[in-house]
């Protein structure tokens, strides 16, 4: 199903990606949720409940705001997903909408056994679509991500604005697999009577078993095209030009901004060293990463190599010289603020060659995702990170 019209919302299922029409007056009376699911009209937290509690919890993004960007990753099926304390002066739970303190409380119950699972509400997950008040679902979602730490799940970042410091949730959902979400249990629900005999079976694995299984939907091409691997808004692309102007006059001092860029994408690297220019043997950085924990952890060595283009794509020379230079059983890193050439990416891709890219879309992600999510942002963490000399 691709579209439900306003007017058949209240009867409707929730099929995943199908759209919600809102209505078209101009006013908070356009919102598709209240009818859909008879939720508040307003905010990212939507609930409903009797007598304190949440029986059904919805969360709503418009997924283009740069300094929290909630993301889906259909490949593995995680939902990251921001809290509600966005601008400082106020305490980590303390939001107008209770968000944050919902969403502890919905992990606490996702940890505390199959008691706390059976207290835990339904969570649906919607985004905007950019046009009225349309709203896409993107599926039902459980709090917690399987192989991930506890302490990962859900985290209180610090961030700051205007000089003030403060706290706010990043928080990892998993996404089940399940296609339709059926009216018949959504009713139960919205009366207060949950029915979880016709709920999806990957609820009822998640509720009575703790089994989390999501809806891993892999891509059909492994490869990117230009378009893909681009900053799509103004503001990222005015991000990725400030690193190109930061090291225009010295090309080789990006080597050191790549590495940093590679740690906040992998954070698990536990070693990563910027390789003199004249001795550097085709590779701008060499490192291990670190594969498990403790003593049973195993070190892995990859090569990075670095290109500050600007129009120009990565192509397939370039990337044979970073194959070329692979040593057995080493992966490679190639970080580039403009993209890679489809020849070369199908190239690598069709012959498996161990290349991990990051292209001038990810270097934008990257940022955002740890913090920098302005173009301001950006310039003051080039000139602090890798001052001029």
């Amino acid at each position: 199903m691709d579209e439900v019209p306003f007017d058949e919302l209240a009867q409707a299922d929730l099929h995943i990606d199908a759209r919600y029409r809102g209505g078209r007056a101009g006013n908070a009376g356009d919102d598709p949720l209240p009818r859909l699911l008879r939720v508040d009209s307003q905010g990212g937290f939507r609930k409903r409940g009797r007598s304190g509690t949440v029986e059904l919890l919805v969360l709503t993004s418009s997924m283009n705001d740069p300094d929290w960007p909630d993301a889906l990753d259909p490949e593995t099926g995680v939902f990251t997903y921001y809290g509600d304390n966005k601008k400082p002066g106020r305490e980590l739970h303390d939001t107008g909408r209770r968000g944050n303190l919902m969403l502890q409380n919905v992990f606490g119950s996702a940890r505390g056994g199959s008691e706390g699972r059976a207290q835990l509400p339904p969570i649906f997950l919607f985004a905007g679509t950019g046009s009225w008040r349309d709203v896409r679902f993107l599926g039902l979602a459980v709090p917690g991500v399987d192989g991930l730490e506890a302490s990962e799940e859900l985290v209180a970042l610090w961030r700051s604005s205007g000089g003030q410091r403060f706290q706010n949730y990043r928080a990892r959902f998993t996404v089940l697999d399940t296609e339709v979400i059926r009216r018949e249990w959504l009713d139960s629900i919205i009366e207060g009577r949950r029915n979880d005999a016709v709920a999806p079976e990957a609820w009822r694995a998640f509720v009575e078993q703790g089994r989390r299984r999501p809806l891993q939907a892999v891509r059909s091409l492994e490869w990117r095209s230009r378009k893909e691997q681009l900053p799509r808004d103004a503001e990222g692309q005015q991000m990725v030009a400030a690193i190109r102007d930061h090291f225009k006059a010295r090309p080789h001092g990006f080597e050191h901004c790549a590495a940093a860029l590679a740690r906040m994408m992998m954070p698990d690297i536990a070693s990563l060293d910027v390789t003199r220019p004249s001795r550097d043997g085709g590779r701008d950085a060499v490192g291990q990463m670190r594969i498990g924990r403790g003593a049973s952890a195993v070190l892995v060595d990859f090569a990075l190599e670095a290109k500050c283009f600007s129009e120009s794509a990565v192509g397939v020379k370039e990337m044979s010289r970073l194959i070329s230079r692979l040593r057995h059983r080493q992966f490679g890193v190639l970080v580039t603020t403009s993209c890679v050439d489809l020849q070369a990416y199908k190239e690598i891709k069709e012959d498996r060659h161990p290349i991990v890219v990051i292209a001038a879309s990810d270097i934008v992600e990257i940022l955002r995702a740890s913090g920098y999510g302005s173009v301001t942002a950006v310039i003051a963490w080039l000139s602090e990170a890798f001052p001029e000399r």
